[in-house]
């Protein structure tokens, strides 16, 4: 099999080859901390070996529950916030049919997203689609008490068990969390719902790996043996052995760093394919969270082209100069359209007949690239042979591992989120949550 490339050619005129490949003890110095724990974060490693440990039993007892999912569910439910709702559906949007929902004849469920927002609205209209359905849940969360995951799953399991009884309602019930610990772990215990840990060693950002995202894709009728098995081929390439300039995650982590230390602050994320959307939703929450602190980082954005080329394009293109874009570049479309031909061409597309749509948006990719080059963006590529679970695992964990060694690089903690709980400490006070009734006291003197 093939792997993904990485191709920085279009970025040399910008930061020169030898300022990156200055960087090759950096990144290994970089990757030996995280292979022996020796970094800031040590205790969040263990996603490095997940592709290499995952046992082919486990991903056996991930697939039953699955399968057993599938046969009772026209909907499922996956409750979740950051790693562990787009974990999953960066995965699941890839892979589906870009209209899954609206398909009349399926062999599986639908796959909704709950917890990851405190919309009532968007709650409503859920449980309005849910009426009549019949539905399960997958809730995820280490703790069971992340509050827009827990509001969601409150009603969700209300709503089911008002549905089916509480006996029906376990059987279609999986909780995802922690071990020993926390409200979710409690209320499985007692329930006598199925579950699956989320191990202590891995963030949620870093979770795609575990039945945070295994389970969910399962589900989905995708094949997450393909998917682990394409993780793996990611991760003894850029494993301690391989030379610097054969190994992507060093050399990503290395050019988007002299990139950022040559002024381009925000990177940019460029897909030409629809599907390809939430894995850049996924990608910003893990390079965001991971070195956006201590008042440092590259800002990572995001754009579908060529559909925001009529909207961002212009900003890209003669915006401040502060901006670099990585590519995803898929090499063969699953599907084939061939451009008709047309007796009046009135659109004056006949030029295009015989063609197929993919050829033209490579065209389209290949001249954005140079308009951008020429507008003094730099350009990194990243080439994906095809979009499969094979090489959308190869995708993601070479990004994990790419972010562990350029936040290193960069000198902060990738693995951990301290600026994350400002909102929250927040959010309570003014909820006037029962612990927090100085800072409610305080907050309400500032308003």
């Amino acid at each position: 099999m093939e792997t993904i490339k990485l191709n920085i050619d279009k970025a040399l005129g910008f930061v020169s080859k030898e300022k990156i490949d200055a960087y090759a003890s950096q990144t290994a110095a970089a990757n030996k901390m995280l292979h022996e724990g020796t970094g800031k974060g040590n205790d969040f490693l263990g996603w490095l070996d997940l592709p290499s440990t995952i046992t082919a039993e486990f991903l056996k007892d991930i697939q039953a529950t699955a399968d057993l999912l599938r046969s009772k569910c026209e909907v499922v439910v996956v409750a979740g916030i950051g790693g562990s709702y787009l974990a999953a559906k960066a995965v699941i949007e890839a892979l589906n049919n870009s209209f899954d929902w609206l398909q009349k004849e399926r062999t599986g469920p639908v796959i909704v997203y709950a917890g990851h927002n405190i919309s009532e609205d968007y709650l409503a209209e859920l449980t309005d689609y849910l009426k009549g359905k019949s539905f399960g849940i997958i809730n995820i969360s280490k703790s069971g008490t992340t509050t827009e995951t827990a509001l969601a799953f409150r009603l969700l399991k209300t709503m089911l068990e008002n549905q089916v009884g509480k006996a029906e309602a376990k059987n279609r019930i999986v909780a995802v969390t922690d071990a020993q610990r926390g409200a979710l772990r409690t209320l499985a215990n007692l329930e006598g719902y199925k579950t699956y840990v989320i191990p202590d060693n891995v963030g949620g950002r870093y979770s795609v790996l575990t039945p945070v995202g295994l389970l969910p894709i399962a589900v989905a009728g995708h094949d997450i043996r393909q998917f682990v098995a394409g993780a793996l081929a990611m991760e003894n390439l850029c494993g301690l052995d391989t030379a610097f300039e054969a190994n992507p995650a060093a050399v990503y982590a290395a050019t988007r760093n002299e990139l950022y230390k040559s002024g381009k602050k925000i990177e940019i994320l460029v897909n030409y394919h629809p599907k390809l959307h939430f894995i850049a939703e996924w990608w910003k929450q893990l390079y965001g969270e991971s070195e956006g602190k201590d008042n440092l980082g590259i800002f990572p954005a995001a754009v579908d082209l060529t559909t925001d080329l009529h909207s961002m394009g212009q900003w890209i293109q003669e915006g401040e100069r502060i901006i670099f874009e990585t590519v995803l570049t898929i090499g063969n479309a699953n599907r084939e359209v061939v451009i008709p031909s047309d007796e009046a061409n009135l659109d004056g597309l006949n030029f295009l007949a015989g063609k197929r749509v993919d050829a033209v948006n490579k065209m389209a990719e290949l001249g954005t690239q140079i308009a951008h080059v020429d507008g003094n963006v730099p350009n990194l590529k990243i080439e994906i042979p095809a979009l499969n679970e094979y090489y959308i695992g190869q995708l993601l964990f070479m990004f994990e591992k790419a972010c562990g060694i350029s936040g290193y690089v960069l000198g902060v903690n990738p693995f951990d989120q301290p600026g994350v709980e400002a909102y929250k400490k927040n959010m309570f006070a003014l909820l006037e949550k029962p612990g927090y009734e100085k800072e409610t006291e305080a907050i309400k003197a500032r308003l």
